[in-house]
């Protein structure tokens, strides 16, 4: 990655940041500030959801988010959504308007048109950069994650966990999926407990990676479970969970988590992922390597 795009990653990052921890610091709600933060990353065609979304393998998009309040357990979900600007915004309104958890494809769509949200063309979701990762792995034959280049490993699902002022915790996650994809998969993003979850009692997970593996390990909910039950705190269970549980049956990726005392978390088993963070009083971090 050249050093010009590396900055144009970590300025976003810090941007997002700073809007939520402001949101947070004027009282805003846990749910809020997670929200915000992800329609921020999805507004960035920089990052694998919303305006950015890679492609699949007939050349559309078809984008997951998910979004959980760790007060309520209430939990809200949209798979195979192609023409809505910010999918992390419509999987609140399924979690606070529709009687459901989860919508798909044309009916969450309907769902979405029907609460005022604004139908975009195929244009909007159109960059340069995410169709020539289209053609580069069709010439390779491969499906692919949200890499640079078909060696690297940084995966580009966003994600945000928050603790407010008021002790409540939420998750939300998005992402475009895989690039040259089947038409019709989902990944863990939209999963309550693979890819997001939340609860006051415990953590707040976020989780990027080899969706497939994610799904298959429950590494959201897993990660929960153990500080739980299992009387781990949010180090022992997340390194557990990404670097055995997920490690032994083939999956790469990581997680962003936030525990009820605040304390903040990254677990990957990647040469790197995007992650930032703050907590009251200090200063922004932004990484990407290890």
């Amino acid at each position: 990655m050249s050093e010009e795009k590396e900055g144009e990653y970590r300025s976003n990052l810090n941007a997002v940041i700073q809007a939520a921890n402001k949101l947070l610091i004027l009282g805003g709600t846990a749910i809020d500030a997670v929200e915000l933060a992800v329609m921020m990353l999805e507004d960035c065609p920089l990052f694998n959801a919303g305006k950015g979304s890679v492609f699949t393998a007939q050349g559309g998009h078809e984008m997951d988010a998910s979004i959980m309040d760790g007060t309520t357990l209430e939990a809200g979900a949209v798979s195979l959504i192609k023409s809505i600007k910010n999918p992390v915004q419509l999987a609140r309104k399924v979690m606070e308007k529709s009687g459901h958890v989860f919508l798909a494809g044309e009916g969450a769509e309907k769902f979405a048109f029907e609460q005022g949200f604004e139908k975009m063309n195929d244009e909007y979701f159109y960059t340069d950069f995410r169709y020539e990762q289209l053609k580069s792995a069709q010439r390779s034959n491969a499906v692919v994650l949200d890499h640079t280049d078909l060696n690297e490993k940084k995966f580009g699902t966003v994600g945000a966990v928050a603790l407010d002022i008021h002790g409540r915790l939420a998750a939300a996650t998005s992402t475009g999926g895989m690039t040259n994809k089947q038409f019709g998969r989902v990944g863990d993003t939209p999963m309550i407990g693979s890819g997001t979850y939340a609860d006051d009692r415990t953590v707040a997970v976020s989780c990027t990676g080899s969706g497939e593996y994610f799904i298959r390990a429950n590494v959201a909910f897993q990660i929960h479970s153990m500080m739980l039950y299992g009387q781990s705190d949010i180090v022992q269970a997340a390194s557990n969970v990404v670097q055995n549980e997920l490690t032994k049956i083939g999956g790469d990726g990581g997680i962003i988590a936030i525990d009820r005392n605040g304390r903040i978390h990254f677990e990957f088993n990647t040469p790197g992922m995007y992650r930032a963070s703050q907590s009251n009083g200090e200063e922004i971090y932004v990484g990407i390597y290890k």
